[in-house]
């Protein structure tokens, strides 16, 4: 599989070392590996959710148990959640790590991901989240600490985008 498993394990050591115990998903390619890292810890509980908006809820409810969280989700996932978001996570201060699959850009192989990428940027600058790129693996453990610390510090949601080069090995 092209997903690139090494990257994805420094992803989920660096969500553990921010404090993140708690994840939600769906299933999603290039999340596959964090996916299967979070089920297999027992440090770590897994949320398979039915839709991404539902992840939003998880992590609100996390916060207020005092558990740190995180949200793992393509960027069509991010779009279905900006009801969530705005009327939950943003109206309320709540912090709010989402992981978010930087699918649609240069590259992309599958038609129905280009839309959804050619708005992610403009959608996340709209609702103000905070938002870094990563696209190298000696970026990951920095831009996770830094996310969950301005999450915290901002009572606010925040995201990263996994880009392609981090999350793809061409083969």
């Amino acid at each position: 599989m092209p997903v690139s498993a090494s990257s994805s394990s420094v992803i989920f050591a660096a969500l553990k070392d921010a404090g993140v115990r708690i994840m939600s998903a769906l299933p999603e390619t290039w999340l596959v590996h964090l996916i299967r890292l979070a089920e297999e810890d027992p440090e770590v509980t897994l949320v398979r959710l039915a839709k991404e908006e539902e992840g939003v809820g998880i992590s609100m409810g996390a916060h207020l148990a005092g558990v740190r969280s995180a949200m793992l989700m393509q960027n069509h996932g991010f779009l279905a959640s900006v009801n969530g978001i705005v009327s939950g996570a943003q109206l309320y201060r709540i912090p709010l790590l989402m992981l978010v699959s930087a699918r649609g850009e240069f590259g992309e192989r599958d038609p129905w991901q280009t839309e959804g990428g050619g708005v992610t940027v403009g959608v996340l600058d709209a609702l103000r989240v905070p938002t870094r790129r990563l696209d190298a693996v000696a970026d990951v453990p920095r831009g996770i600490a830094e996310a969950m610390t301005l999450a915290y510090a901002a009572s606010r949601p925040v995201a990263l985008l996994l880009g392609r080069s981090l999350m793809w090995e061409e083969g």
